[in-house]
C-alpha cells in the first residue's frame, strides 16, 4: 500500500474517492461542509430526505457530484460530536473501507483526519487510520479450495492535513502503521491456520524463514535433546502426550550496540486439548489459538526489524502440543523445572505456565533490561476483564506503567491486575516446592504468581491475552493483539516517536 498526504480541500481533490463525515443532528464535518458548499447543498439535501443520518458507521456513496473533482464521495456517520474519539474514528474508518473494498476504488483520500479526535496528534491519527484500513482489508482464505478472491483494488491511501508542517509526522505514522499491519497480518495468519498445519515445527520454520528474509534477524531452534540437557523438564512434561516434537525458538534483533535487550517470551501451544485434564468438547477447536502469544512476539520482532529500530530485542518461544495419551503427564506428577524448582502438576490443562517457566529461566541468560511474557494463559482472565483489555501483571511499577501507557497510545489497551504475596499461598504443595494451580479464586493472578517464581531479580511483566487474542462467533479469528501495544512500547524505548 502507498500513502500520501494532502492539504487540498475535499472538493478539489481528484481521484477515485474522498471520505467525509457527518455527525448526528445534521452537523457536517469539516470536509463535508466543503463538499456541501461545492455541490450547492447536496449533503444537506440528503440529510433532510433522511438518506443520511450521521449514525456512527452508516455510509452512503455519492457519485459524479457536481462541483467535486473526485469520482465518488463517501459520506460516513460519525455519531455524536461530544463523544467523537479514537474508537469512533476507527469505527467510522472501518465502515468506510468496508463499503469500498469490494468495488473498484483504486485510491482514497480520508478527510476524517481533519476532525477533532480528543486532541490526538496527527502522527497517531495517521497510525490509527492506516491500522484500521489494514484490519478491515485482512482476509484469510488460504485453506479454502477456491481461495482466489478478486484482488483488492485499493492501492493508495491519502491522509488529509490541516497544515503542511504535519506531513512528516503523518508519513511517519503511516510508515509505522504499515509495519505494524504487516506484523499483525503475520500473527493473524499463524493464529488462523489449523493445528494440523501450524505445528511447533511449522512455527520454527516460519521463524527461520523470517530470519532469511530480514538480514537483521537471527533465528535459532532448540530441539528436545538440548532441552533435556538444559533441564527443561517442566516444558517437556507438557509435550509428553504427543508425537510432535517441542521446539524452543530464539530470535534476535540487534539494532543498538551496548544495550541490554528487551526479551519477549510467547506461549506457543499450537493445540491445547488439556492433556489428561481434558477440556470439554464445545469450543475446543479454538484451542488452536493457544499459540497467539508466540505469534504476537514473533510478529513484533519482525515489525522492529522492518523499522530498523535502534534497540535490541530477543524473542523466546516455547512451542508444543498438549494432548492426552498413554505417555501424557498425569495429575499428581512432579517435575523439575530448568530453575531447579519442583512443581506438582495438579491440572495438566494449566500447561502454559509449565512451558513458560522454563522459557523465562532460559531468557534470563540474556540479562534483559525488561522481560515480558505474552500468553493466552487463563480463562479466569476472560472472566475478570472480558474480551476488551489485556491483563498486565508485573513486579516493577515503572515497567507496568509503561506497558499500560503504550496500550493507551496504541489503542490496544491493557489493565493492571495485582501481583501480591498473599496469592502465592494458594500454590502451596505438600509434595513439591509448589503446585501449578491454586484453585479458581484469582486464577489469573495465581498463574502470574507462579511465573514470578522464575523471574526474580529481573524487571518482568506478564500479559494474559486469553480474552483479547481472538474473536469467537461469526467473526471468529485471530486479532493479532497485543502486537500494537508491544510495538508502541518498543518504539517508545527506542526513542523512535516524533
Amino acid at each position: 500500500m502507498k500513502y500520501f498526504t494532502t492539504t487540498s480541500a475535499a472538493s478539489r481533490r481528484a481521484g477515485s474517492c474522498v471520505i467525509v463525515g457527518i455527525y448526528e443532528r445534521g452537523r457536517l464535518g469539516e470536509a463535508a461542509t466543503d463538499i456541501d458548499k461545492a455541490s450547492k447543498g447536496l449533503i444537506r439535501h440528503h440529510i433532510k430526505r433522511g438518506d443520511l443520518t450521521g449514525q456512527l458507521g452508516s455510509t452512503r456513496l455519492l457519485t459524479s457530484v457536481d462541483g467535486v473533482k473526485a469520482q465518488r464521495v463517501l459520506v460516513v456517520g460519525l455519531g455524536k460530536v461530544s463523544s467523537f474519539g479514537i474508537n469512533q474514528f476507527r469505527k467510522a474508518t472501518d465502515a468506510a473501507i468496508s463499503a469500498l473494498k469490494s468495488g473498484k476504488v483504486a485510491d482514497i483520500a480520508n478527510y476524517l483526519t481533519l476532525e477533532d479526535v480528543e486532541g490526538v496528534s496527527p502522527y497517531y491519527l495517521a497510525r490509527y487510520c492506516v491500522q484500521t484500513v489494514g484490519d478491515s482489508l485482512y482476509r484469510f482464505t488460504e485453506m479454502k479450495s477456491d481461495h482466489r478472491d478478486p484482488p483488492i483494488a485499493l492501492k493508495r491511501i491519502g491522509l488529509a492535513l490541516r497544515k503542511k508542517g504535519d506531513a512528516s509526522k503523518v508519513m511517519r505514522g503511516a510508515k509505522h502503521a504499515d509495519a505494524i499491519i504487516a506484523g499483525m497480518t503475520l500473527a493473524k495468519d499463524l493464529g488462523n491456520l489449523p493445528p494440523n498445519i501450524c505445528t511447533p515445527s511449522y512455527l520454527a520454520r516460519t521463524a527461520q524463514r523470517l530470519a532469511r528474509e530480514n538480514k537483521n534477524l537471527q533465528t535459532r531452534v532448540i530441539g528436545e535433546t538440548e532441552m533435556k540437557r538444559l533441564g527443561m523438564h517442566s516444558l517437556l512434561s507438557v509435550t509428553a502426550g504427543t508425537v510432535l516434537p517441542a521446539k524452543l525458538i530464539v530470535m534476535r534483533y540487534k539494532g543498538a550496540t551496548k544495550q541490554a535487550p528487551v526479551v519477549l517470551v510467547g506461549k506457543g501451544v499450537t493445540f491445547d486439548a488439556g492433556g489428561i485434564s481434558l477440556k470439554p468438547g464445545p469450543g475446543m477447536d479454538e484451542m488452536k489459538f493457544d499459540m497467539c502469544g508466540a505469534a504476537s512476539v514473533i510478529a513484533t520482532i519482525t515489525v522492529v526489524a522492518k523499522l530498523k529500530l535502534p534497540i535490541n530485542v530477543i524473542v523466546v518461544v516455547p512451542t508444543c502440543e498438549n494432548l492426552p495419551s498413554g505417555t501424557a503427564t498425569r495429575p499428581g506428577d512432579i517435575v523439575k523445572s530448568m530453575s531447579g524448582q519442583t512443581i506438582e502438576i495438579l491440572n495438566t490443562d494449566a500447561e502454559g505456565r509449565l512451558i513458560l517457566c522454563d522459557a523465562l529461566t532460559y531468557a534470563k541468560r540474556f540479562k534483559p533490561a525488561a522481560l515480558i511474557d505474552v500468553a493466552t494463559l487463563t480463562g479466569a482472565c476472560v472472566i475478570a476483564l472480558g474480551h476488551h483489555r489485556t491483563a498486565v501483571m508485573s513486579n516493577n511499577d515503572k515497567l507496568a506503567d509503561s506497558i499500560i501507557d503504550a496500550g493507551i497510545a496504541a489503542d490496544d489497551r491493557g489493565w493492571r491486575m495485582p501481583l501480591a504475596q498473599e496469592y502465592e499461598h494458594q500454590l502451596k504443595s505438600n509434595f513439591a516446592d509448589f503446585a501449578n494451580v491454586g484453585g479458581r479464586e484469582g486464577g489469573a493472578i495465581t498463574a502470574a504468581c507462579f511465573l514470578s517464581k522464575f523471574t526474580k531479580g529481573t524487571e518482568w511483566a506478564h500479559l494474559d491475552i486469553a480474552g483479547t487474542a481472538w474473536r469467537s462467533g461469526r467473526k471468529k479469528g485471530s486479532t493479532a493483539r497485543p502486537v500494537p501495544m508491544l510495538t508502541e512500547l518498543l518504539l517508545q524505548r527506542a526513542g523512535a516517536l516524533p
